[in-house]
């Protein structure tokens, strides 16, 4: 939508890209920062996004996830086991919904960079390769855009909303660490992100002012390559608060695995009540 809830959709689409490398193990460390132009820059210390030629479409494969839809990682079943998002849609319309994007690649020992305006890439090709503007021993992509305020009906971020996600993101991967900064304050907010007991945590955060009837119960297991994770605690209110993610993506309105584990769960829970 063109409304609040997409532009801050924006952010949540690259970072869920960022996180995607955490969760294929490349990737621990992620910064989001509110620009004091309101613009949005990400950093990850990823693999960074490919820079080679795509020889389909001939062009550098960094381009065309960011110009072509379908054309990013999750498309393709070798890339990523488990993720978020839709990269190659969301890198693609972030792009095309913003007035200016940058994005910066580290890999091969080279610092690669890329810029749109309103999702037409204006830098040129250097031998069909995206330019080199420095050398570098890390890994990892940078990508700053900021909303086109001809589309969306307002363009400033509410950190607030940011920051509730990020949090939530780092319950969801214990191994990462998000560091989410605004730089439109006079005196910058920095906040760190970094929940080692996962969604543990989370229970515990949700519960800290409620009477607790137990510890948090945490159990997990696989199942044909699918993984779940479960923690759960009763508190002494007559209310239940169900929260339901997969592959880090929140869904509010339930699905079949929320489904089946509240009828497994009352099939235990009847078993032993006998």
């Amino acid at each position: 939508s063109t409304s609040s809830r997409g532009l801050h959709h924006l952010v949540y689409e690259i970072v869920d890209n960022s996180v995607d490398e955490a969760l294929a193990g490349y990737c621990d460390h992620i910064q989001v920062f509110i620009n004091p132009d309101n613009s949005i820059t990400v950093i990850d210390n990823g693999r960074g996004i490919p820079v080679g030629i795509n020889h389909k479409a001939g062009l550098p494969a960094v381009e065309v996830v960011f110009t072509v839809l379908h054309a990013g990682g999750k498309f393709d079943n070798s890339a990523y086991k488990t993720s978020g998002g839709l990269h190659g849609v969301g890198s693609s319309v972030v792009n095309a919904l913003s007035t200016k994007l940058t994005v910066r690649v580290k890999s091969g020992g080279f610092i690669y960079e890329d810029r749109y305006e309103r999702g037409i890439p204006v830098m040129d090709l250097v031998d069909g390769l995206l330019p080199v503007v420095g050398k570098t021993r890390e890994t990892g992509t940078t990508i700053n855009f900021l909303p086109d305020d001809t589309i969306f009906d307002k363009t400033r971020f509410k950190e607030d909303d940011v920051k509730s996600r990020l949090h939530e993101t780092a319950y969801l991967n214990p191994k990462l660490t998000i560091i989410f900064e605004d730089k439109r304050k006079e005196e910058p907010e920095k906040v760190t992100y970094h929940e080692p007991e996962g969604i543990i945590g989370f229970i515990k955060d949700m519960n800290h002012s409620k009477e607790t009837v137990h510890d948090v119960i945490f159990f997990s297991g696989e199942s044909e390559g699918i993984s779940v994770e479960v923690a759960f605690q009763y508190v002494n209110e007559f209310h239940e608060n169900v929260l339901g993610f997969c592959n880090n993506i929140y869904n509010s309105e339930g699905g079949t695995h929320l489904t089946g584990f509240k009828t497994q769960f009352t099939n235990v829970i009847n078993t032993y009540a006998r």
